[in-house]
């Protein structure tokens, strides 16, 4: 009997970094966060509307600006967390199905590290290496478009926090007010974010490295001998009428 050896003793040992666990559970501190930070703006925003006709009391006014200040500083951390734990997932997970495939990963450590991590210039990088991971995993045809939204929702949530921290050394009522407003659509955007790029990682993780995306079905040989044999068969010809005489007889008979 021929003994072959599993794909899964095949590829042991190569998948490393983070762990599904872990990715989650940043990720899902990560959101929360963001979520506190836009509540906590939104009472700022509306304590600056009562504070048009009365005014607020120092320490509630004192206390509304330094929550502010103090969960968008957690913010910052918990979103360069995100992003390193998500590389090292990225990471790992790129030499495992390059592994799988025989092959070494085309692109170096520092330039996956470089481009997921450098602003800006992750915009662009990040996105591509994904697709690079899912092209390889033939996995594009079902992820392709859960990464382009991510992608173009990633840009916009970029652009609309960098508008917000370029308005934020205003000093009139009106543009603390409109930068308030700014503020929390940039963190719902970055919440909308990072909810989609949660869904594109567990849409690699949902199936592992060495389990094959495409799936073949089992045909018996019977079945496909018949199937073959019902295509090369002509159309019969229509069956003759019984003759009335009795073979061999005169018809006079």
């Amino acid at each position: 009997m021929d003994q072959f050896e599993a794909p899964e003793q095949q590829t042991v040992g190569l998948r490393t970094g983070p762990s599904l666990t872990g990715v989650r559970a940043t990720l899902i501190a990560t959101m929360v966060v963001f979520g506190v930070a836009a509540l906590v703006h939104l009472l700022r925003y509306a304590l600056l509307i009562v504070n048009r006709s009365i005014l607020l009391n120092k320490v509630v006014a004192f206390t509304a600006t330094w929550l502010g200040v103090l969960v968008s500083v957690v913010a910052v951390f918990m979103i360069v967390a995100t992003a390193v734990v998500l590389t090292n997932w990225l990471i790992a997970r790129r030499a495992a199905a390059f592994a799988h495939h025989r092959r070494p990963d085309p692109r170096p450590v520092w330039a996956l590290r470089a481009g997921c991590l450098v602003p800006l210039v992750n915009l662009f990088w990040a996105p591509v290496f994904v697709i690079e991971l899912a092209d390889v995993e033939e996995r594009l045809k079902w992820l392709g478009r859960p990464i382009t939204v991510w992608w173009v929702v990633w840009i916009l949530s970029t652009a609309v926090s960098g508008f917000s921290i370029a308005t934020s050394f205003t000093q009139d009522p009106q543009g603390i007010a409109d930068n308030t407003v700014t503020t929390i659509v940039a963190y719902l955007m970055a919440l909308a974010a990072l909810l989609l790029v949660m869904k594109v990682f567990f849409g690699f993780e949902r199936q592992p490295v060495e389990r094959p995306a495409k799936r073949w079905v089992i045909v018996r040989e019977d079945q496909k001998d018949d199937a073959r044999t019902a295509e090369e068969q002509p159309e019969s010809e229509p069956e003759r009428a019984a003759p009335v005489e009795s073979g061999g007889q005169n018809p006079a008979a």
